[in-house]
């Protein structure tokens, strides 16, 4: 890794974004990732980590477990060669991890973003993973289902065990050579059934020996009534071990012809794993997306160095390259210079390298050619280099390669030799890589940068906050304010007798002196404006606040007037539709009288029905009704008087004297004019019932119906009628209800009838008599 990259710390960076991956060659790839160096590359970058991070924040992480490179593998199988089963068993677990992606990816095909083309390329193979998981159990066996010819191989090779065993069972419990065995066991040697003989038996017992205990007291003998059916199991075992090596031999070939397909899903797998560790990381950091440019502008608002801890990090906010070029960072020791410095650059650097970074939302980052860091004290003995020395071979270095294009840090610019000498030569530098058109920021203790930065236009002072009182520093950077000498003011409370402190003042220069002071003067005037903002922030919060609050409130009151209108409207419905069916009813069993009796009813007769009908839904309306109210205000309104909003039923005070037919009136917080027909003049009693409830006046009675009407409807449908209709007569106690089923084909009145018999309210049933119906209703009683 590059020299200046190590500097400001990336390779940590990269160690951190590795172990948030699943296989090992996407970790191999997380530590070697190098920065890019065009906005479009880095913008690419980070758009496709952006994707990752929304869609695990949508559908959880996708797993990229049982991954692993089988590269190697497939091109040797690809060339005819074997694989063993651990071989194709990491082949076939690696199918189903990119098939795992490619089910996780279906769940989101909506969401076209950076990744779609990835996970498009992608191509599972379940044919040949289910083959392999179905030949092989583990790595070290082979299933029967692998092929028939194993199967039965495997089944002969069972069946002739047995049968030895079996033979040599009667042998071990035959009572005339128990006293010959050392131990009543069948065992194995060298794959043959063998029984442990006596050393001093192993005549008695007719067969081969095979071996013999370490004591040489034991001897192990194939008897010979079992020979042939070893040797017959160990030609099958022979068999088997064939048969197995061509059942591989089929499957590395099967893999072999799909290689190219599966090591391209392989490596696109890799990438998205990649991918998806830096959207990982990025939450671990609580990131976000900078902007990204190429103008070397950097605006960093909260930034915070990923490597220290989040519970104790600062957050600060950081400029450069927009009002001006070059920052100088000045402060006490310990006091965040550096970390600010590193801040700058490893956060250009991780944009670069298409990771999130951890500063809030619209910050700004620039692509750089080159970063350039001379960062930390790298004094070196074997090279017989000072401090000094070592510090401005860096800073020769970086001035050959600086050009527009590049961020350059230095941290204690000039230190570690004579500080006039070393003042003089780091304000040359500065004024070298401005004139190179470089970004800089530099950190130091020289009055004299203070002094340059604020005379010299594009270079601005930047100071680290100290708190004198507790000694501590605050780590914030200051953009625009030099950095205060502390020394007296530390030594003092450390318990420094005064007069030493006194001393040390008076062999201070006075033009130091005096720039010590308006240095001074400028931090309290800064302290000062900064609690009036912080002041005037609140106060503006405040006013925030309850400007939401009162548009809350009015939303509200709008709402809940919406509400009734639309309540009222629903209830008019409902009535309406009762309504409607009751006449439709009526209308019906009429029909059916005429047709029995042969009477017939007139055209007026049904017209009349109709039109008194509609008569019946334009009355049942209540909102309606409400705006026809002919009602006329006794008096004139005065301020002061309480009334009501007769459409929207809402209480109110008349605020202003009324004017051409309008009053001015407010409702709760709400305030608006209303027509003066549109108000009620509430008197004492009324004025109390709208405080303690609301009013609803309707001139509609509604009265529950004793009537269902299944006509038209399914079985399924008209049974879950029956049940809510029911428990709603239950409830208000009605004696008897009737329901229409109509008499059609008869199986509703049949499925009907059949339910009532089961129903808990239930009393009683009958069908209609001559003028209820007859066959086409079921008169029910209630208990």
């Amino acid at each position: 890794m590059d020299k200046n990259y190590r500097a400001l710390e990336l390779d940590k960076i990269l160690e951190m974004l590795a172990q948030e991956t699943t296989c090992a060659d996407a970790a191999e790839k997380a530590a070697l990732i190098a920065p890019v160096h065009t906005a479009a590359q880095a913008q690419q970058l980070l758009e496709e980590t952006d994707a990752a991070y929304v869609l695990t924040a949508k559908f959880g992480a996708p797993s990229f477990y049982g991954m692993k490179n089988i590269t190697n593998a497939l091109r040797r199988a690809q060339a005819g060669g074997g694989l063993g089963l651990r071989e194709l068993l990491d082949v076939a677990e690696t199918l189903r991890a990119i098939r795992s992606l490619t089910q996780w990816h279906s769940k989101n095909e909506g969401m076209k973003n950076a990744l779609s083309g990835r996970f498009e390329i992608l191509a599972p193979n379940k044919y040949l993973e289910d083959k392999i998981f179905t030949c092989i159990v583990n790595e070290e066996e082979v299933a029967d289902a692998a092929s028939p010819a194993l199967a039965s191989i495997r089944r002969k090779i069972r069946n002739a065990s047995n049968r030895v065993r079996e033979q040599l069972d009667k042998l071990i419990h035959s009572a005339s050579h128990q006293k010959h065995l050392q131990e009543s066991i069948v065992t194995q040697r060298g794959g043959r059934y063998v029984v442990p003989v006596k050393a001093e038996f192993r005549g008695e017992i007719p067969g081969l020996v095979h071996d013999s205990s370490a004591s040489g007291a034991t001897v192990f003998i194939e008897p010979m009534s079992v020979v042939e059916a070893n040797n017959e199991i160990r030609v099958l075992r022979s068999d088997e071990q064939e048969e197995i090596q061509r059942i591989l031999l089929e499957l590395s070939a099967e893999a072999g012809s799909f290689a190219d397909s599966i090591i391209e899903s392989y490596q696109y797998a890799v990438e998205l794993n990649l991918i998806f560790a830096k959207a990982y990381l990025a939450y671990r950091m609580k990131a976000t997306i900078p902007q990204i440019n190429e103008q070397g502008r950097v605006t960093l608002i909260g930034a915070r160095h990923p490597l220290i801890d989040k519970n104790k990090v600062v957050p600060t906010d950081i400029t450069l390259g927009k009002d001006f070029d070059s920052l100088i960072i000045t402060g006490p020791n310990t006091g965040g210079k550096t970390v600010a410095l590193k801040t700058i650059g490893l956060l250009n650097l991780m944009a670069m390298c298409g990771l999130m970074i951890p500063a809030k939302e619209g910050s700004e980052v620039s692509v750089f050619r080159h970063i350039l860091a001379d960062i930390g004290d790298e004094q070196s003995i074997e090279q017989s280099l000072s401090t000094f020395s070592s510090h401005m071979t860096n800073i020769i270095r970086i001035l050959a390669a600086a050009d527009g294009s590049s961020l350059v840090l230095l941290d204690e610019l000039g230190a570690g030799t004579d500080p006039i000498e070393g003042a003089a030569l780091a304000e040359a530098v500065i004024e070298e890589l401005r004139r190179k058109g470089a970004r800089l920021a530099c950190t130091t203790h020289y009055a004299e940068l203070k002094a340059y930065a604020l005379q010299t236009k594009g270079v601005e002072n930047g100071s680290c906050e100290f708190d004198v009182a507790t000694l501590r520093p605050t780590y914030r950077l200051l953009i625009g304010v030099p950095g205060k000498s502390n020394a007296f003011a530390i030594s003092k409370r450390l318990g420094l007798e005064e007069r030493i402190v006194d001393r040390a003042g008076e062999l201070v220069s006075q033009e130091g002196s005096l720039f010590e002071q308006v240095v001074g003067t400028l931090e309290e005037s800064r302290r000062k404006m900064e609690d009036e903002l912080t002041l005037l922030r609140e106060k503006s919060g405040e006013a925030y606040r309850k400007a939401e609050e009162a548009d809350h409130l009015r939303e509200e009151a709008e709402r809940q007037a919406r509400q009734e209108i639309e309540r009222a409207r629903q209830e008019a419905a409902q009535i309406v539709q009762k309504t409607r069916q009751q006449a439709d009813a009526l209308l019906n069993e009429l029909e059916e009288l005429r047709r029995q009796k042969n009477k017939e009813l007139s055209v007026e007769q049904k017209a009349r029905l109709r039109s008194g009908m509609r008569n019946l839904e334009k009355a049942s309306d209540p909102v309606r009704e409400r705006r026809n109210d002919s009602y006329q205000l006794p008096r004139e309104l005065v301020p002061g008087d309480n009334v009501l909003i007769f459409d929207i039923d809402k209480s109110a005070t008349v605020l202003e004297p009324p004017k051409d037919g309008v009053a001015l009136v407010q409702a709760g917080i709400i305030k608006t004019r209303v027509p003066l027909a549109n108000l009620r003049l509430l008197g004492e009693k009324q004025k109390q019932k709208q405080k303690g409830r609301t009013v609803t006046k309707t001139n509609v009675s509604v009265e529950v119906s004793t009537d269902l009407d299944l006509r038209g409807q399914n079985v399924e449908e008209g049974l879950m009628e029956v049940d809510a209709f029911l428990d709603r007569a239950a409830r208000m106690n009605l004696p008897r209800v009737t329901i229409i089923h109509g008499k059609g084909t008869g199986v509703l009145r049949a499925a009907v009838q059949q339910h009532l018999r089961k129903c808990g309210q239930v009393k009683s049933f009958r069908l209609g008599t001559y003028g209820e119906g007859e066959s086409g209703v079921t008169i029910v009683e209630l208990k």
